[in-house]
């Protein structure tokens, strides 16, 4: 298989510019978008006037300003909520390929004549996009499949405009009527990324791999099979997924329970995993063989542990309706904890207003995508900048639990997320029961603890390095008390670590029973003598 990207260099890009650049200079005149970009008088258009003008030049731009809209349409973090609205209803308007063109493409990346691999092709696309178009196909062994054809110009269509944006980007960098409409460097490097993923199929595919691993333990879920010595980077060859829409499945429990399977899988795919199908619309699910697949992975998510964790404490926040605690989280969230010209009253005030709209709704009426994008705003209004990957989830957990509601209207989420946690620390666990793992643990407690004592001891004086000395006249005692505090301090938490162990220890299978024993006594020793020196001190 061929396992070249097609032959385009963006560093040769800049010679093919200049025509494309005046015909875009047209269009964007012709829909009056001087006032989308703050040249003109903002009064003349209201924000949804400037959001329709948007959409129609791109739609007239052609295929891959289309499919840069449609990427954007994704991101409210970075467009107003008019332009994200706007922008979700363009359509990708593109001529379908010939067979000609079809099969002139299969046989440059098969290296041989396609009836070697496949007893027939249907000539009508299932689908035509702007990088690839969509056709069923038999193999030679009778396996029903579909296979996915790269358009022969997407390559050099796509690095031209994108050529054009960079430029645009590097331009307006440092222009703040730009920079108030949107964060133009950011745009292009998003969607920059996206549009080179999506022509590489061998991205596709492995991301197909990758979430068979996801969905493993999820009877009532699956992937397509990929024929991976027949795909390549502009040719990607799948098994036919031949169900109904999931809309259509059959009434009963296996339907409800493929609708828990559904909501669970995507905690585990956002929380716990970090990798997740980002377009989980109806149309990109199937019921077939008593289970939902997946389908389209041309566009999957990724969240990073730290973001992980800080969205567990959102969501558990926002149940808890505990705003002092969820706006905490969002300033480590975006990283803007220490920053002092933010008004973190106004932030509360507006977290608290989204609470609000919820707070009537029963468990199960509550959206979780409406949930995050809500938040996603409140940052982007005050100028909080979120990770990228908190507007897909939102925007993906939306569709997602539509899917779910439509195959059962009464499934809870919050319901379902206690029970995915509870499973999620109970594997945890298991985990630590292992002896090797108690051991490792132990250890690296043991070293932590002792840095920690051995830096309030510095702090203290009681050890050479660096300490804290405040100055005072006549209170030479300040130094005899703080060390002792210190010393203190140290004990209790070796003491209270000891007991926590011996918890821990007791109830476990995998390990004798002196250990748990053997803590325990080392723990009230020392809770013991931390008590009469306290009384001692106090006498």
């Amino acid at each position: 298989m061929s396992d070249r990207v097609a032959p385009v260099d963006p560093s040769d890009v800049e010679g093919q510019l200049f025509g494309r650049a005046a015909e875009i200079t047209r269009i964007l005149a012709k829909h009056g978008l001087k006032d989308v970009l703050g040249r003109g008088s903002s009064d003349e258009l209201t924000s949804l006037a400037r959001a329709r003008r948007l959409r129609e030049a791109l739609e007239e731009l052609g295929p891959t300003f289309a499919k840069l809209g449609q990427i954007l349409s994704t991101r409210p973090d970075l467009l107003p909520p008019e332009v994200i609205e706007e922008l979700s209803t363009l359509q990708e308007e593109v001529t379908p390929l010939t067979e000609a063109e079809v099969v002139a493409v299969m046989e440059e990346e098969l290296r041989v004549p396609w009836e070697d691999v496949f007893e027939h092709i249907e000539p009508a696309p299932l689908a035509a996009g702007t990088i690839g178009q969509v056709h069923r196909a038999t193999l030679e062994g009778g396996d029903r499949v579909v296979v996915k054809v790269q358009r022969p110009n997407a390559a050099t269509d796509i690095y031209r405009d994108l050529g054009l944006l960079e430029l645009l980007a590097s331009k307006t960098a440092d222009r703040p009527t730009f920079r108030r409409l949107v964060d133009v460097p950011a745009v292009v490097e998003h969607l920059s990324a996206s549009l080179k993923r999506e022509l590489d199929f061998r991205m596709e595919a492995a991301n197909i791999d990758r979430m068979r691993g996801v969905l493993d333990s999820y009877s009532r879920l699956d992937v397509p099979a990929v024929y991976g010595e027949l795909s390549s980077s502009r040719l990607l060859v799948m098994q036919e997924v031949q169900g109904v829409p999931v809309r259509e499945a059959p009434e009963g429990t296996l339907r409800t329970e493929a609708a828990r399977q559904l909501l669970e899988s995507y905690y585990e795919q956002i929380l716990t995993v970090g990798f997740f199908h980002a377009d989980p619309h109806p149309g990109n699910m199937k019921w077939w063989n008593d289970k939902i697949y997946f389908l389209d992975f041309g566009m999957v998510g990724e969240v990073d542990p730290a973001t992980r964790e800080y969205l567990l404490l959102l969501l558990m926040a926002f149940w808890r309706e505990d705003v002092p605690f969820l706006t905490d989280v969002l300033l480590m969230l975006s990283g803007d904890d220490q920053r002092s010209d933010l008004d973190v009253g106004k932030i509360e005030t507006e977290l608290g207003e989204l609470i609000g709209t919820f707070r009537h709704s029963s468990l199960k009426e509550i959206q979780l995508g409406p949930v995050l994008q809500g938040i996603t705003e409140i940052a982007a209004h005050n100028d909080m900048r979120l990770p990228a990957s908190m507007a897909l989830t939102g925007k993906a957990l939306a569709q997602m639990q539509l899917t779910a509601a439509e195959l059962d209207p009464t499934l809870d989420p919050f319901a379902v997320a206690g029970t995915y946690l509870f499973k999620s620390l109970a594997g945890r666990l298991r985990d630590r029961a292992d002896p090797q793992r108690l051991v490792y643990d132990a250890q690296k407690a043991k070293v932590r603890l002792t840095r920690l004592a051995e830096a309030i001891e510095r702090m203290a004086g009681t050890r050479p390095g660096q300490r804290f000395q405040v100055q005072f006249t006549g209170t030479e005692r300040l130094e005899v008390t703080i060390r002792n505090a210190a010393r203190r301090v140290s004990v209790g938490i070796v003491a209270g670590t000891c007991i926590i162990a011996t918890g821990v220890t007791a109830d476990s299978h995998v390990v004798g029973s002196w250990l748990p024993i053997t803590l325990g006594i080392v723990g009230a020793v020392l809770a013991i003598g931390l008590m009469l020196d306290i009384l001692r001190g106090n006498r």
